[in-house]
């Protein structure tokens, strides 16, 4: 059974990733499941989806602890102990990274035993910037060696059906490029074996002291609770704002914000709560004077605006 995990944050396209790849499985003739794991974060926060695939009917259930092979989209992700990126790995498993740094450079950080893959970042634009997974499902396809190029674009076609045909067209050339590049290593990926309920290991469960209802329901009796919970950290973009541009309408960004990151002086000027600013880009669109701008948080000052 092969047994494929996608890693990304919030926004890159992966449960779109694992619903083309399983599509793609179900054209090449499998039995496929595939399926997203995330809580109730947005764009940036960490998150993964599975695929399995196999000839025969596909008992198991879960998240894939043993995978066969792990794509990544954003590299940020591998050294972060959240994102899981590692759990699993053997010499058997394939990692493909997108990634500047040469796949046998990720392989001495990370001092792995299986094969490392670096695939070039993606377009950072239009149609392709909205389904990075869609790109890399090209390159995974290539890997597990027994999908075609047409049935990788045809699984593209009937899962984003809802793209005009210009968009649809540019994605699916997008998709067969990434699947072209993996040309020297088609097939590198094998469908591993059986697992066997002997090797399976209990979760490792915290006992908790008994507690009365009242200290213990779960109810909220204050607020700013989650304060130190700094998920600005998951941002990959930022949204600066400009007060030169600024006409001080004082609630449209600040309203619209999801995470309240947004606050406005007693001067009605906006200030962005970088710690907990997620890095949704919703005030980017309601701000009508196009005072908030995007800017990549490598590029950004720490702290602040620029």
């Amino acid at each position: 059974m092969y047994r494929i995990r996608f890693h990304g944050r919030g926004g890159q396209g992966m449960k779109t990733a694992s619903r083309i790849l399983g599509r793609a499985f179900f054209l090449a003739g499998f039995e496929v499941q595939d399926a997203p794991r995330y809580g109730a974060e947005r764009r940036g926060a960490p998150l993964f989806a599975y695929v399995r695939a196999d000839s025969k009917t596909i008992n198991e259930r879960g998240v894939i602890t043993r995978p066969d092979l792990v794509a990544v989209a954003d590299d940020s992700l591998v050294g972060l102990p959240l994102a899981g990126v590692t759990q699993g790995l053997d010499e058997r498993t394939v990692l493909l990274v997108v990634s500047h740094e040469d796949g046998a450079v990720w392989r001495q950080r990370l001092n792995l035993a299986g094969v490392v893959i670096s695939l070039p970042p993606m377009a950072e634009t239009g149609v392709v910037a909205r389904f990075h997974g869609a790109e890399m499902v090209g390159a995974v396809a290539r890997l597990v060696g027994c999908i075609t190029v047409e049935q990788l674009r045809e699984a593209i076609f009937l899962e984003l059906a809802f793209l005009d045909a210009g968009e649809m067209a540019v994605l699916q050339e997008a998709a067969s490029a990434a699947y072209q590049s993996m040309a020297e290593h088609e097939g590198l990926v094998h469908p591993g074996g059986p697992i066997v309920a002997a090797d399976y290991l209990p979760p490792r469960w915290l006992d908790l002291p008994f507690e009365p209802a009242r200290a213990s329901a779960p109810a909220i009796h204050a607020p700013a609770t989650s304060v130190g919970v700094q998920t600005g950290l998951w941002r990959t973009m930022r949204p600066v704002i400009d007060y030169d541009c600024c006409n001080r309408c004082w609630w449209l960004c600040s309203t619209f914000c999801p995470e309240s990151a947004i606050t406005v002086d007693e001067e009605r000027l906006p200030t962005i709560d970088y710690d907990h600013c997620k890095g949704c880009m919703v005030c980017v669109a309601q701000c009508p004077t196009h005072a908030i701008v995007v800017q990549p948080e490598e590029e950004s000052v720490p702290g602040g605006n620029p």
